[in-house]
């Protein structure tokens, strides 16, 4: 053998002893996940129980409040058309009991109306949309008996209205199906509410439908294997995938945040005197599947490891924990953002003051990082509280279980079969009632009104096709959702920022880079 052999031979042998000696796993970076558009990081902020016309019916028009003052700074020029309570005429001359009334600022606080999935299908009484009062209103101890029929405008509402008018909101988006807040949730991670399991032996009644122990989720039951759930409360666990399974198979970091997590059993006070325990289970997106449960609420391993498989929280973080993997430029993919419910924006025990801090106060952070200029935030809310809204959507789901009002007792048309064997999925009546939807990111159009008809499933769809996970199956909506592409411009990254004041939504700054 040859001198020069052996040394070609020895050298081989060192490069494939090097290849194939173990490295330890990198940490995966967001940054490093191929993506259909230029958005590398998605942050969906899910508030709780307010309508579209709640929030925007007079939009972008607020009048003064009680003692004069004015937070709103009035609406640009070229401000799209909305189709809202004003715009519609129907401020005067309404089909219901009584006309919307304006809530003043000084009132943020109010009962929580009726939103079970039967009562807001009754409420819109078969698309005549005239039957809140009877049907969802509740009696308001300063607003009254027709307190349903309430709204705020930007004068109160203020931070939502400035991101309106600098970036973009839709006017066509609703919920997936009628109902309170678990259907909500479930329909924005999964595009289906079916089919939940009671694992307690509870009842069944309004929170499975038509009463069985198993199907298609109508109420608020806790998550099964939640060491923080209700035990006197129905507990269920679902069946399928979820989007953090799809984003586990691909390999693309995620998170889901929410206040109190790490101690369900805190509790806080906000601005206006409102005391709430922090953490809701029945609030929780991702507990209600065995495979993206975190049981006993286990912490992070390492700040490192936010987002990633392995992690011990298995995804499931407290959010204060989204905030030390923002400081350490390890922001997940994709983040699903809840707050403390005093934050929330839930009627009963938060309100849109407390609210607009937190979401102020995220939107302010978020700006401030290098992340910011591929990130995206989505803001919207799991169900109308049966707050009165003008706009019906299309039933693209129709179910006739005894729970079912929309069109009469057990009546919301004949269930379609979701596959070739015929199987039905009763009790998903939808779309439910309309809903806010923001978009704030460097790539949103700006003073923008979308009128697409969008529903949860298509903030699931837009994660799905942005890193190309596929979809859920078995019946889930995310196959037939449109699609969330035109609140945005892919072509032309725009350069402005928007800083708020927490406290008032007033601007402080909208800079340009």
């Amino acid at each position: 053998m040859s001198r020069s052999f052996t040394k070609r031979a020895m050298a081989l042998a060192a490069t494939l002893c090097i290849a194939l000696t173990p490295v330890s796993p990198a940490f995966a970076n967001s940054e490093d996940f191929a993506t259909r558009t230029p958005i590398k990081h998605v942050v969906v902020i899910f508030q709780e129980n307010r309508s579209f016309d709640h929030y925007f019916g007079t939009y972008p028009h607020a009048k003064a409040n009680n003692n004069g003052t004015k937070f709103f700074g009035g609406a640009k020029e070229d401000t799209p058309r909305v189709n809202n309570l004003e715009s519609a005429g129907l401020l005067t001359n309404n089909p219901n009991k009584v006309n919307p009334f304006r809530i003043d600022r000084s009132t943020p606080n109010s009962c929580d109306e009726d939103h079970n999935y039967g009562a807001e299908q009754a409420a819109f009484h078969g698309g005549l949309m005239d039957m809140f009062v009877e049907q969802t209103g509740c009696a308001d101890p300063v607003l009254g008996p027709n307190s349903v029929m309430g709204y705020f405008d930007g004068n109160t509402v203020t931070g939502l209205w400035n991101y309106a008018q600098h970036f973009a909101i839709s006017d066509n988006f609703f919920g997936t199906t009628f109902g309170p807040s678990t259907p909500g949730l479930l329909n924005l991670v999964a595009g289906t509410t079916f089919e939940g399991t009671i694992t307690n032996g509870l009842s069944a009644k309004g929170n499975i439908a038509g009463g069985a122990s198993s199907g298609a989720v109508i109420g608020d039951p806790d998550p099964g294997g939640d060491t923080c759930s209700n035990p006197t409360r129905t507990q269920i666990t679902m069946s399928g995938q979820n989007v953090g399974d799809l984003l586990n198979k691909a390999g693309v970091t995620w998170g889901s945040f929410m206040g109190g997590f790490a101690n369900c059993k805190a509790v806080s006070t906000g601005t206006t005197g409102l005391t709430t325990g922090d953490y809701i289970p029945h609030h929780a997106f991702f507990q209600y599947w065995q495979s993206t449960l975190n049981a006993k609420h286990t912490p992070r391993t390492s700040v490192a490891l936010i987002g990633n498989a392995g992690d011990a929280a298995n995804h499931e973080y407290d959010i204060n924990d989204f905030w030390d993997a923002v400081k350490a430029h390890n922001l997940p993919a994709v983040s699903f953002l809840k707050a403390r419910a005093i934050q929330d924006g839930h009627p009963g025990y938060s309100d849109p003051l407390d609210e607009q801090q937190f979401l102020v106060n995220t939107i302010n952070a978020l700006q401030k990082t290098e992340e910011w200029k591929e990130t995206a935030v989505i803001i919207t809310y799991d169900d109308s509280d049966g707050w009165y809204d003008h706009v019906m959507g299309p039933i693209v789901n129709q179910s006739n279980v005894s729970d079912d009002q929309l069109v009469g007792s057990g009546n919301c048309g004949t269930p379609k079969p979701v596959d070739a064997a015929g199987n039905i999925q009763n009790g998903r009546c939808g779309y439910g009632p309309r809903l806010p939807l923001v978009v704030i990111s460097p790539y949103a159009r700006q003073n923008y009104v979308d009128h697409r008809v969008t529903d949860f499933s298509s903030i699931l769809r837009f994660i799905e096709d942005n890193w190309n996970l596929g979809r859920i199956g078995n019946g889930s909506m995310d196959a037939v959702a449109g699609r969330l592409d035109g609140l945005f411009d892919f072509d032309a990254r725009q350069v402005h920022k928007l800083f708020l004041d927490p406290a008032t939504g007033q601007i402080l700054d909208s800079p340009t880079e």
